[in-house]
């Protein structure tokens, strides 16, 4: 890579880093995927980049030019409104930015829109000036000429993973976008940097992989998003021929505004979406009344505010979505202290095959009876004999070997498989410690159980007297009667909630991990009559997801759980 050169940038927090020049094409990936001339279309026209405007009044940025795929629709949305406005194009010569890295990118981006203003009718003089002005050859996230203030900032950004990139740009990057986290992708920090530099009430508009919506890494994106800017659509195309060729990137089209939160739609497209149908779905997504709408191409729904704070965004059908939002209105969450109901884990080990045995040579109150996946998997709680050979007592502190013979010869057999793993490297002198302590309070409280790994939810019952493995998730609660509790977890309403949050794996199965868990809401067990508990026990006793349906859908006071 080049040298880097000398220049600096101002941060928010008074740090400098380093603007680097441009590097080499073939020196990293670049992540280009160039977007259909329709979906550019409907993109400006959900932004409202749009020729009845007096565009040469506003500023719009395109942040990744490529080869001008948004350029070409802007420039001759530019050239429009100028007509219109009865403006010299020249008006418009700083109405227009746009950056990429790459200097034929540049070229080619200006040569297109110069032949688009010629061919409606301006002169190439004023042409050349024009599109000398609008393209310059920067790096989005580091140039200082990008604009602050804008009206609009709209594109495709690149899709690059951080670690792919060279190191000092890297470096760089993450100096610049504190969003950018973890293993994050390139398009997070374009996501940053554009919303910082919008005006009061500026829009952004990009299509781009959803997955900051969901994944950890974009936590951080989520987080400033929600703390300054409004969600006013999200449209899903993840079976919709977007680009010029075939990616597996997941494409959403996200629109974004500096303002303070109010209504959302969220749409979700069709494979047989097309231009055909664009113009209906801007329409409904600025329809101020509209609240749902369908068609054989697309599904839209309009929430009364977005999902708040960094929690992941819900994934599912408009409607679902709409539905899950009101349900997160209207009920508490699961984990809630005021009923002391509260999710947990059970114990890792970091050994497992020395922990967890059928049968071992310790002393006998050492055996601690241990909850295994393959106990639930009838649906009701059938012990399979496994224990964990148990180092900490009853007040949460490691057992004295010297007082135990058995466990300490059982344990130093086994020694160097102990003192080989991460938890004994750092804490030397509890070599034999699991890397979960145990928590004796909760062996004889009864606990419902979940796998880790299922397609549909599996709430089990463990009536109390034994500890769960790592690979089961409970429940327990001070005031909920667990099998009620567990008749609406047995629910397609509590599925409806996992599957919204939770990471899909390949066959649809799902993780019942406890932060999917903690994203369910359920009433007020005070809120429950008496026959609505009896039905919902009767149905978790006889495990008929059914039955149990059924009665939460009227004790949600909701008709249906949408598709």
């Amino acid at each position: 890579m080049k040298a880097v050169a000398a220049q600096t940038r101002q941060l928010v927090s008074g740090e400098t880093v380093p603007f680097l020049t441009a590097i080499p094409a073939e020196s990293v990936e670049h992540g280009e995927v160039f977007t259909r001339r329709w979906v550019v279309e409907l993109i400006l026209d959900l932004a409202g980049y749009t020729a009845d405007r007096d565009l040469a009044e506003l500023v719009a940025v395109e942040p990744a030019c490529g080869g001008g795929a948004f350029l070409a629709v802007m420039a001759s949305r530019l050239s429009a409104s100028c007509r219109k406005h009865d403006r010299p194009l020249l008006d418009a010569k700083s109405a227009l930015r746009a950056f990429d890295l790459l200097a034929p990118n540049v070229a080619t981006s200006r040569a297109l829109i110069r032949n688009v203003l010629v061919d409606e009718g301006w002169s190439l003089p004023e042409a050349r000036e024009a599109t000398t002005a609008w393209v310059r050859q920067g790096d989005f996230l580091l140039d200082p000429h990008v604009p602050t203030g804008v009206d609009f900032v709209v594109g495709n950004p690149p899709y690059v993973r951080l670690e792919d990139v060279p190191p000092d740009r890297m470096q760089a990057y993450r100096a610049a976008c504190p969003t950018m986290t973890g293993r994050s992708d390139l398009y997070v920090g374009f996501y940053e940097r554009a919303l910082r530099s919008l005006r009061v009430g500026g829009v952004l508009a990009f299509i781009c992989a959803d997955r900051w919506m969901r994944n950890q890494y974009g936590r951080q994106l989520r987080e400033f998003v929600a703390a300054g800017y409004s969600v006013d659509a999200t449209i899903s195309m993840h079976d919709v021929d977007a680009f010029e060729e075939q990616v597996s990137a997941y494409p959403a089209v996200t629109v974004l505004r500096r303002a303070q939160q109010g209504a959302a739609m969220v749409a979700d497209t069709r494979r047989g979406f097309g231009p055909q149908d664009a113009p209906e779905l801007v329409e409904l997504i600025h329809a101020t009344e509209q609240r749902t709408a369908a068609n054989g191409s697309f599904e839209v729904a309009r929430l009364p505010h977005w999902f708040p704070g960094g929690e992941s965004w819900p994934a599912g059908s408009p409607s679902r979505i709409a539905l899950i939002e009101t349900l997160n209105d209207r009920f508490p969450p699961l984990e809630d202290q005021s009923t002391g109901t509260r999710v947990g884990i059970g114990v890792a080990t970091g050994a497992d095959k020395v922990f967890v045995t059928t049968h071992a040579d310790v002393e006998p109150r050492r055996l601690l009876p241990l909850s295994m996946v393959k106990d639930t998997t009838s649906g009701t709680f059938s012990w399979s004999g496994h224990y964990l050979v148990n180092p900490w007592d009853a007040e949460g502190a490691l057992v004295d070997l010297a007082s135990l013979p058995r466990l300490r010869e059982y344990y130093q057999r086994h020694a160097a498989a102990l003192k080989g793993r991460h938890v004994a490297g750092r804490r030397p002198a509890q070599w034999y410690r699991t890397i979960d302590k145990v928590d004796h309070s909760l062996i004889n409280r009864p606990k419902l159980l979940f796998p880790d790994m299922k397609t549909v939810i599996h709430p089990v019952l463990d009536e109390g007297g034994f500890y769960p493995h790592h690979n089961l998730y409970y429940i327990v609660s001070d005031v909920w009667d667990l099998r009620v509790l567990g008749g609406l977890l047995l629910s397609g309403v509590a599925q409806a909630f996992v599957e919204a949050y939770a990471v899909k794996m390949r066959g649809g199965t799902l993780r019942f991990q406890a932060q999917y868990l903690r994203r369910i809401r359920v009433p007020r067990p005070e809120n429950v009559s008496a026959a609505d508990c009896a039905a919902l026990a009767a149905a978790f006793d006889e495990r008929d997801s059914r039955a149990a349906t059924k009665v939460a859908l009227r004790v949600y006071g909701i008709e249906a759980m949408g598709e």
